[in-house]
């Protein structure tokens, strides 16, 4: 057997079909057999139904639905069915920790087929796509900014740091204090973003300066007192609707099912 495909098979059985087969496998008597049943070990019938599965799910990621296809899914299926059929005879389907993590399959099948019919019953239109797109858009405005800031609890701490710039210390090194662990060690460089990534008064201090210049006056913000210096400004690039309507539909899609689960959540009786 070619040994990508083996290696595909054994990956997609993993993710998409093992949690179910196990179930299924411990649950189905010895020595039962079917009419739809793909192929039998040990007078056990390996459903057909776990097959088309598996090959669909290869075919969905290009693999050609060939005998060779075929034939790589039955002797997987095969392997699969005798391990499980040992594991059986040894007793492990009653081990407790075994039984919690056929549970917990159990349970991980449901919830995705759930889900699954929940985005399938609630779809996102093209128009609601693309009014988030625009939003976007607007949110992000027509200009990026590369700043700076040295974030501190006093204001007094602040006002001094702005004395020091005034006197020729380096930004870089006066950060080093700065309480803002993602930053200090970077010269308190905050990267490429869009004013709509700040809180309100950051960005609008922000916005007012000239590269290369700093605030002469503490910022305040529900974080603490920030000094910000503005290293850089450019033009935004956002990507064509076509190019982002995928991202987008799927972070909507992501945001309609937490809403749903929070929903969910606050109706459920925990005790």
């Amino acid at each position: 057997m070619n040994h990508t495909l083996r290696y595909a098979l054994l990956i997609a059985l993993a993710t998409s079909v093992a949690s179910s087969a196990t179930v299924y496998a411990a649950k189905k008597g010895a020595g039962e057999k079917s009419a739809s049943a793909f192929v039998t070990v040990n007078g056990q019938a390996v459903p057909k139904s776990r097959a088309d599965m598996l090959i669909s799910a290869q075919v969905a990621q290009g693999q050609p639905d060939s005998p060779e296809l075929r034939n790589a899914v039955k002797e997987e299926l095969v392997r699969r069915e005798i391990l499980s059929q040992e594991a059986v005879k040894k007793g492990l389907d009653k081990n407790s920790e075994v039984q919690a993590q056929m549970d917990m399959a159990r349970q991980g099948v449901l919830i995705g087929a759930y889900l699954k019919d929940y985005v399938k019953r609630h779809p996102i239109g093209d128009d609601q796509i693309k009014k988030e797109y625009d939003d976007l858009k607007t949110r992000l405005g027509n200009k990026e900014y590369k700043a700076r800031h040295i974030l501190v609890d006093k204001e007094e701490d602040a006002k001094a740091i702005i004395e020091k710039l005034k006197k020729g210390e380096k930004f870089d090194d006066l950060a080093k204090q700065s309480k803002d662990p993602g930053s200090k060690e970077r010269g308190g460089d905050l990267g490429w973003a869009s004013p709509a990534a700040f809180v309100k008064p950051f960005s609008d201090a922000m916005t007012k300066l000239e590269k290369g210049k700093y605030t002469l006056v503490p910022v305040k913000s529900d974080f603490g007192w920030h000094v910000i210096q503005l290293d850089d400004t450019r033009d935004t690039k956002i990507p064509a609707f076509e190019e982002a309507k995928g991202q987008i539909a799927q972070q909507m899609q992501q945001g309609l099912i937490q809403k749903h689960l929070d929903e969910l959540r606050a109706k459920a009786k925990v005790e």
